[in-house]
């Protein structure tokens, strides 16, 4: 409750700033030769005390050389020197600790200065206020006003770009101040208008602040306009000002425009009377006028009162070229800046020198006239009202505007810098009661700091103590704006909270950027006021509760003595408060202490006393004995215990049904894990024991906080009872008598019980202890309505119910619902009974209600029990899921299969195991498994048997199906994911479900990056490498080929099942009795069901392109796969497959054939070069590898390609391998058996080619051979090429072999038969060699 220093930001990179700064100056070199900067080190703020840094940058005061201006938003801080200056902007970034803090970098750095020789003499930063409606008080962006010597002002943007630039008078800038738009704080103050002052050294420049900020808004979009088009900025217009000429002062150092004034009538006629003498004339109104008040020399300050329309706004270089007429000037100006002036009159303009308007004469009207005293700067107030002066003599002055007096001086602060803060007073520090109308007061405080010093002081005006003190460094600067936003006014201010600093104190050596925070109250303390005193207590109070080590004894007396001295109320309950919520007070203390201040309260006056203080000390006493009692009920003793309900008999035949999935259940939840020391079981602190109960109109209510919370209170309360350390009917005597309601207090019994599982599988009778406790609180009056009669749902029972439906702690809620059936039960049977009096069982629809929610945990329990299993180590999958009744309800009728896939998943259950574990449902067949698979398959037909309608095959198969597609889609370089989807999708026995899931596939996941692997090998040409799989299609090249596969899987898929879906109903969703009030998101069954039709034609044209992607991926083939159909073909690829498409018809042109052909005679080809290397390296290959010739005929009579040509080639291709035996399996489908004859023939006239002239074990017996060969034959021999062959070795046999079937297939009358005969005798001749 003290003003504080906080820093609120960090200037970064001061050491690149100073070094461009100073560049090339004697001062550069004797910091470089007096510093030592280590460049790791630069930039890091660990180090608080700086005081390495420090000692570097204390030697070597740069910046006191350098001009500085903080934005009134934070946002944006100049520091400039001679002709350079620097713009560091701010930034947000995340500091080590987490936290987020603001940084001020450098954004640019340049030279600003234009002519040669001038210099930069002073800077101000103008935040211009967003004219969109959604604005709520944040700057749009800030123009940066820059004086220079030579008399020019410029202004900039963030980024450096200027925008306008006007000598306004010749001579050097001293002082650049902006004065803003104010909300008047009541009616009697004057609205001011917002202007822009700049100071010569004998004149003063103001701007109107309207007209600048619209010309500035129209500078910046020109600039804009013209940087996007890339074409030259238009000239702007000049400002409209007004300039006197300030007289009667020798010197004049700095200045401050107060704004309009108007004099009273008594100040009016007393100046008329000084001034003009007895028959001075006065005017029956006072005039409006501008103050200024100047600092300097002869006199020491200065007062000048400027006349509203005494002085016309003045334009300066616009009639250069046209005449002196105002109307032709302004018609210039403004034709220039809509871009009708010409050329040659922008250059005229650029080589002249501008016009310097003569300023208007302002006499001084008075002064503090101080022959030796000269002034160095001047600091107005927020509200105007006053202004801190220095001097040369180390003295601050304080001075009333209004009457031009000095109020108040200081001595001992020279060279000091000035700053105001005013501090609005919070809405309750006063009576609305009283005042509810009345304004909020502000205080002024003035912010001095001394350099030579190293100290900052808070002083409250006008007469005020110093109230705050600093010590910070001697190279500070205190940076002080006394401006806010520039374009708001009393309509657009309306709602705006408007973000501005007031004073800022910049500590150059670690860069801190500090606020100064000063609470109101502080200009209300002197040494009469009691607040001041209680708020001194209330710090003493604070400081005691903060120290560690206190002595209890010490804390009661110290805390009591400063409670009962506090006088004001508000204060006093402020320190209860505080002494309440402190963690290192015992209950005792606090208990005494309480009581003393309630027994003080009674004592006094009854009106003298606040009710509501009053009530707060006898509620909070109430609380603490509470507190109290229950911590001694708590603790164990030797007495005899009291004698409990008798235990229910058929609680111990419901356990025994439920044991063995409980005893499981426990099982799988005793796995060790991680807990920290804050969460450890321990005695409730009692602050936060007050801080969860309160007194509501005489009753004790539980304050509504999270479970957490509510776990600690219920456990403080009940758990010794639960674990039968504490005796049951004492405590529930307690309670009930303390005031909380029944209902409550079975909210924290429920509470406890849910939330420690764990601990209540522990102890055996915990049970017993729940079900007495819930028998005693039910008992209770107002618990259970008197006129229930058991023919309706008690809320009393549906409260219980509600916090076991929606409980994750399965088994824990299983036992207090089973607890709770049984005493209700019993309830309803008394009630029966003295109703009846006689042997009637009682039907109720309580119990029934009963039935439902028991079925449904004992449903669930199986359940969270499947899905507690861990997972292997490696899977992915996620966390174990939690469930209750209640979300299971809430995630419709595919919420149990949907869990259970994702079990499934995280398992890493193959499509095979789980199709043989629903085949298995109800049999006693084993599976030769392992072990860990055996309690998966153990749960999960447990959980079956309980939802068989919930987890029948198909249902389960297919949610199976969407999990692993989607944890595919989530990482598509697993290709086993989307396979065994595909696989699951196969299982799926009904088509309805099995067509809508592969549908939504496609859709959903599979087209659009399908889509991006069909165009970027239409780009490429060929298969694509692993880096471009990675960028277009999102997986690697291995990846890829995989997908397809899988893609022309699911195609088939639909096709299938769209071809089945006609011959079978669609199923009706059915789930469980008990689950029949399941609401929520649509399952994937039902989804599917309501999947629209398919056009086969185009799912086949789909499937067409997978098959042709797969062959290219699968033996790096170059293709262009959309070049192989015709424009209709193109258009209809990744359509909907609902639509309905052209697609190509007729015949097909005889190129786009070939080139179909070409490319399945390449897969073939490729096909038989991995046959051969597979049985070359002994490796069996699948059979998805044997199944590339059948698909290639699939696609020649889709493709309208002659199937016959490509089993001639394939027949060849293998006889070429030396793959003979499958080749003659070929051969059987082969039709035209004469060209293939001729082919064959070819290729065995390779082979002896290669035996008898290529061979390198050619023998005489083959060369005698080979002569006695008819020339004919000899001289077709040596025509053949053997290294067309691919495997030229081959068996004399095979080719023997070949050779006959060669001559079968020729007729007789074919013009090669004679060579084969030939040929089938040279083989013979061969073979029959020894």
């Amino acid at each position: 409750m003290s003003c504080c220093l906080l820093d609120f930001g960090r200037v970064q990179e001061l050491r690149q700033v100073r070094d461009f700064l100073f560049q090339n100056t004697s001062f550069s070199l004797s910091l470089e030769n007096e510093l030592t900067w280590d460049d790791s080190d630069w930039g890091s703020w660990e180090n608080p005390d700086g005081k390495e840094d420090g000692a570097q940058l204390q030697s070597a005061p740069w910046l006191q050389d350098c001009v500085m201006s903080l934005s009134p938003c934070s946002d944006l801080l100049v520091i400039a020197r001679d002709h350079k200056a620097t713009f560091l902007s701010a930034k947000w970034r995340t500091d080590e600790s987490g936290q987020e803090e603001m940084t001020l970098s450098v954004t640019w750095s340049g030279t600003l200065s234009a002519e040669e020789g001038e210099c930069i003499c002073s800077v101000i930063c103008i935040p211009l206020a967003s004219q969109k409606r959604s604005s709520t008080g944040r700057p749009d962006w800030t123009c940066v006003v820059v004086g220079f010597s030579s008399g020019y002002v410029r202004f900039y943007t963030e980024s450096g770009v200027l925008l306008l630039a006007q000598l306004l008078h010749e001579g050097p800038v001293l002082q650049l101040k902006c004065r803003t738009y104010e909300i008047p704080r009541h009616s009697g103050v004057t609205e001011q208008h917002e202007e822009l002052s700049i100071l010569y050294p004998a004149a003063l420049v103001t701007i109107d602040g309207f007209s600048l900020f619209q010309s500035l808004r129209a500078c910046r979009n020109q600039v804009a306009r013209a940087a996007a088009a890339g074409s030259d900025v238009i000239q702007p217009p000049p400002l409209a000002y007004k300039k006197w000429g300030l007289q009667d002062m020798d010197t004049i150092t700095d200045h401050s425009s107060i704004g309009i004034t108007t004099l009273s009538v008594f100040n009016q006629m007393k100046n008329a009377s000084m001034l003009g003498g007895f028959h001075a004339s006065v005017k029956g109104s006072p005039p409006a006028m501008s103050q200024y008040i100047t600092v300097g020399g002869g006199p020491y300050t200065g007062f000048y009162y400027a006349i509203e329309g005494s002085s016309q706004p003045l334009l300066s270089h616009v009639a250069l070229a046209v005449a002196s007429k105002l109307t032709s000037a302004l018609f210039s100006a403004a034709s220039g800046w809509l871009g009708w002036k010409s050329k040659n009159e922008e250059e005229s303009v650029q080589k002249q020198k501008p016009k310097v308007e003569p300023a208007t004469a302002l006499p001084v009207r008075f002064g503090l006239p101080d022959s030796r005293r000269h002034g160095e700067s001047i600091c107005l107030s927020p509200c105007n009202t006053m202004a801190g002066v220095t001097d040369d003599f180390g003295r601050v002055t304080l001075l009333d505007v209004a009457r031009g007096i000095a109020i108040r001086m200081w001595k001992g602060y020279r060279d000091a810098q000035l700053g105001w803060v005013q501090v609005s007073e919070a809405r309750g520090e006063r009576d609305l009661a009283t005042s509810p109308s009345m304004p909020r007061r502000h205080a002024q405080f003035l912010v001095i700091y001394a350099p030579r010093r190293g100290i900052l002081e808070v002083w409250g005006t006008q007469h005020g103590p110093r109230i705050g003190a600093f010590t910070v460094g001697k190279q500070c600067r205190l940076l002080y704006a006394g401006h806010r936003l520039m374009g708001v006014n009393s309509v657009t201010s309306q709602g705006w909270q408007i973000h501005t600093q007031q004073v800022c104190l910049f500590d150059p050596v670690n860069g801190a950027l500090r606020a100064v925070t000063i609470p109101f109250h502080l200009a209300l303390s002197d040494k009469k006021s009691e607040r001041a005193k209680d708020m001194h207590l209330l710090r003493r109070l604070t400081t005691l509760l903060r120290s560690r080590e206190v002595e209890p004894g010490l804390l009661e007396s110290e805390a009591q003595s400063v409670l009962l001295d506090i006088k004001h109320p508000a204060i006093k309950k402020q320190a209860l408060e505080s002494l309440l919520s402190n963690k290192n007070a015992p209950v005792f203390c606090l208990t005494n202490v309480t009581r003393a201040l309630l027994a003080s309260l009674k004592e006094q006056d009854a009106e003298a006393v606040d009710e509501s203080l009053l009530q707060f000390c006898s509620s909070q006493l109430k609380l603490l004995q509470l507190y109290t009692d229950v911590q001694l009920l708590h603790i164990p003793d030797t007495s005899p215990t009291e004698p409990e309900h008798p235990s229910f008999s058929a609680i111990e035949e419901d356990l025994a049904r439920v044991g063995p999935v409980l005893q499981r259940y426990t099982e799988m939840n005793s796995r060790p894990c991680v807990s920290f020391a804050q969460d450890s079981s321990g005695p409730l602190p009692v602050r936060t024991f007050l801080s969860q109960l309160e007194w509501v109109n005489g009753e004790l209510r539980v304050i509504k906080q999270p479970d957490t919370d509510w776990t600690q209170l219920g456990s403080f309360l009940f758990w010794g009872c639960l674990s039968g350390q504490s005796p049951l009917q004492r405590v529930c005597e307690t309670l009930q008598e303390s005031g909380i309601s029944p209902q409550q207090l079975l909210s924290l019994l429920l509470s406890v019980w849910l939330n420690k599982e764990k601990d209540v599988l522990k102890y055996p009778d915990a049970v017993s202890h729940l079900g007495t406790l819930l028998s005693t609180l039910s008992s209770m009056k107002g618990a259970v309505d008197e006129s229930w009669d058991g023919q309706c749902v008690s809320p009393w029972w549906q409260q219980v119910r509600t916090a076991c439906v929606q409980s994750e702690s399965s088994a824990a809620a299983l036992l207090a619902a089973l607890v709770a059936h049984r005493v209700a039960k019993n309830a309803i049977t008394r009630l029966g009974e003295s109703k009846f009096q006689e042997d009637w069982e009682c039907v109720s629809l309580e119990l029934e209600q009963w039935v439902v929610c028991i079925k449904q945990l004992e449903d669930v329990l199986a359940l969270q029990t499947l899905l507690c299993l861990p997972s292997p180590q490696g899977s992915t999958g996620g966390a174990v899921t939690r469930c209750s009744v209640k979300t299971l309800l809430e995630s419709g009728r595919g919420g149990v299969a949907d869990c259970v896939s994702k079990l499934i998943f995280r398992q890493g259950v193959s499509p095979d195991l789980l199709r043989d574990i629903l085949q298995r449902r109800g049999e006693n067949e084993p599976l030769h498994i392992c072990v860990c698979i055996c309690v998966v398959l153990e749960l999960l037909e447990c959980v079956c048997q309980r939802f068989p309608n919930s987890l029948s095959p198909d249902v389960l198969f297919a949610h199976c199906s969407w999990e692993n597609v989607v944890q595919w889609n989530k990482d598509p370089e697993v290709g086993q994911y989307l396979e065994w989807s595909v696989e699951f999708l196969k299982m799926i026995s009904n088509p309805h479900i099995q067509f809508g899931v592969s549908a939504m596939m496609w859709q959903t996941f599979i087209v659009k990056r399908f889509s991006a692997t069909a165009f970027l090998m239409e780009k490429v040409g060929k298969a694509p490498k692993d880096r471009l799989c990675r960028r277009d299609v999102g997986m690697g090249d291995a990846a890829v080929r995989s997908f397809l596969g899988s893609s022309v899987q699911l195609l088939q898929a639909l096709m299938e099942a769209d071809s089945a879906v006609e011959q079978v109903s669609a199923p009706d969703m059915c789930v469980e009795e008990v689950w029949g009030g399941a609401e929520g998101p649509v399952s994937i069954v039902e989804l599917a069901l309501d999947q629209r039709s398919v056009h086969y034609p185009l799912v086949q044209h789909h499937c067409v392109l997978a098959s042709l992607l797969q062959a290219a991926m699968t033996f790096s083939l170059r293709l262009k796969p959309l070049s192989l159909f015709d424009s209709k073909g193109k258009n209809a690829f990744f359509r909907d497959l609902s639509s309905i498409q052209l697609l190509p018809s007729g015949d097909m042109d005889h190129n786009l054939v070939a080139v179909r052909q070409e490319f399945l005679m390449n897969v073939l080809t490729g096909w038989v070069k991995v046959l051969a290397e597979s049985e070359e390296n002994s490796v069996k290959h699948s059979s998805t590898e044997d199944m590339w010739p059948s698909v290639c005929m699939e696609l020649s009579s889709i493709l309208q390609v002659n199937t016959d040509i490509l089993r001639r080639h394939l027949v060849c291709e293998l006889y070429n391998q030396g793959l003979d035996l499958r080749a003659e399996e070929v051969m059987m489908e082969v039709q035209d058996k004469d060209v293939l004859g001729s082919q064959l023939l070819v290729l065995t006239g390779q082979r002896l080619a290669f035996y008898l002239l290529h061979s390198q074990s050619q023998t005489k017996p083959n060369m005698e051979l080979l002569a006695r060969l008819p020339p004919t034959l000899c001289t077709w021999l040596k025509a053949m090429d053997p290294s067309e062959l691919r495997c030229p070795s081959v068996p004399l046999s095979q080719s023997s072999r070949l050779i006959n079937k060669v001559i079968e297939m020729l007729p007789e009358n074919h013009g090669q038969y004679s060579l084969a005969l030939h040929l089938l005798e040279a083989v013979d001749s061969l073979h029959e060699e020894p």
